[in-house]
Parts: structure tokens; C-alpha cells; sequence
């Protein structure tokens, strides 16, 4: 059901069907794309720190975009099919219950929305309505917070990470190899804290935290691990190059 469709439903918040999928997605999209920038950027960054060439920059900044991109899609793959096994796996355990012992399991749902603050005959009410109009979603969502029709996809969390790292990464890539020689490492900070604060008020927005705060949390860390790894880069490129 739809927010239009459900009376006294405020509009900014989220009634629809499928919302998890696309939190999901969003999810990994926004990481992956703070990834890509702040690991692609510190790559680079490093590597510029040590020698003014470009080639060496170029060769890798393209392979931690590349090897980036497939292990964050595989991370995340591995992660939420994880969750969603685990999800099907009470799915069926409740189907069961159900199927053996439905009084038991009526008992129980009244007892979870007397837990929640209803009196007995309020939460009897309830739990024979929603019985009679689909018991296991009754039972999914007052026990296990589950709605079955939402169950997360790996694949939608592994391509929008994928992709959101590699768009990600292009912007600290194009920024230190268009950039001017004496320009590019300041630019390259300027230009990845810019869209660091991008992704951390979009984060922010996704999940309705403080966007103030992760803001600057995300732009305090990817500024110390541009830091660290030219101080790493500058080391070694005075030392051994």
C-alpha cells in the first residue's frame, strides 16, 4: 500500500511496500561511492606524493578503482545474501510453526501485542483480524520485524556498490591527472572532501540522522587518510625514489 493510500499517513515518511529493497540499494550506493572516493583518492594521492610522473599514478589509481569496484560488489553480495538467507530461514520456520500448531502461534501474538502495550481483549481483537487476513504476515512482522514480499537482494546491493565506487573513484582519478603538477595534490583534497560532504548529507538523509554531524565525520576521515598515506608517499619518495 502506498502512502496516498494509507488515511493519516504523513508524506515524508515511508509506508510502501519494497522500502527495504530500495534503503537497501541507497544504502550501498552512498557507501560505495564514499569508498571509491576516499580509497581511489588516497591511493592516487600517495602515489603523487612520491613521484611527480603520471603514469604511475594513473596505473594505480585504474587498479584500485577496478579492484575496488569487483570487492565492494562482492562485499556486499556476500553480506546481504547472508541477511537474506537468514530471512528466508525464519520465513520457513514460521510457515512451519503455523502449519503445526496454530493456536500455539494465535497465543503468542497476543502475548507480543499485550508486551506492547494493548489490554487482553485489544490485542485478542487484533491478532484474530490480522490472523484472518494473513496470519504469517501477522506473525513475520509482530515477531521478526519481516515483511516476506521485501525480502533484500544481493544483486541490487552488489551493482549499486559497484557502480557508486567506480563513479566514486573517478572524481579524485580525473581531478590529479587533469590537475596542473603543482596544483593537482591540493586540488585532488579540495575536490574529494567537497564530494565527501555530498555523500555524508546524503547518508545522513537516507538513515534521518544529524546531517551536520555526518557531514563532518566523513570529511574529518578522508581528510586524515589523504593525509596519512602522501605522508607515507612523500616518505618514500624522498628516501627511495
Amino acid at each position: 500500500m502506498s502512502t496516498d493510500q494509507v488515511p493519516g499517513a504523513h508524506a515524508d515518511e515511508p509506508h510502501e511496500q519494497g522500502l527495504s529493497q530500495r534503503l537497501n540499494w541507497l544504502r550501498a550506493g552512498v557507501l560505495g561511492a564514499n569508498d571509491g572516493i576516499v580509497s581511489t583518492a588516497a591511493v592516487v594521492v600517495g602515489v603523487a606524493g612520491a613521484t611527480a610522473e603520471v603514469a604511475p599514478v594513473f596505473i594505480a589509481g585504474a587498479a584500485a578503482l577496478v579492484g575496488g569496484a569487483i570487492s565492494m560488489a562482492l562485499g556486499e553480495y556476500v553480506s546481504v545474501s547472508s541477511q537474506r538467507d537468514s530471512e528466508r530461514a525464519l520465513i520457513a520456520k514460521e510457515k512451519r510453526e503455523l502449519a503445526e500448531d496454530p493456536d500455539a502461534e494465535f497465543t503468542e501474538l497476543v502475548g507480543l501485542y499485550e508486551a506492547k502495550g494493548l489490554r487482553r481483549e485489544t490485542a485478542t481483537q487484533v491478532a484474530e483480524e490480522l490472523t484472518a487476513h494473513d496470519p504469517l504476515a501477522a506473525h513475520l512482522s509482530a515477531e521478526l520485524n519481516i515483511d516476506a514480499d521485501d525480502v533484500v537482494s544481493p544483486w541490487h546491493a552488489a551493482f549499486a556498490s559497484a557502480i557508486a565506487f567506480f563513479l566514486g573513484a573517478l572524481l579524485p582519478m580525473a581531478t590529479i591527472l587533469l590537475a596542473p603538477h603543482p596544483l593537482r595534490i591540493g586540488l585532488t583534497f579540495v575536490t574529494v572532501l567537497i564530494a565527501l560532504a555530498v555523500t555524508g548529507y546524503v547518508a545522513a538523509w537516507i538513515g534521518g540522522a544529524n546531517r551536520g554531524r555526518a557531514v563532518v565525520r566523513t570529511m574529518i576521515g578522508g581528510a586524515l587518510a589523504l593525509a596519512a598515506t602522501y605522508l607515507v608517499g612523500s616518505l618514500f619518495g624522498t628516501t627511495v625514489l
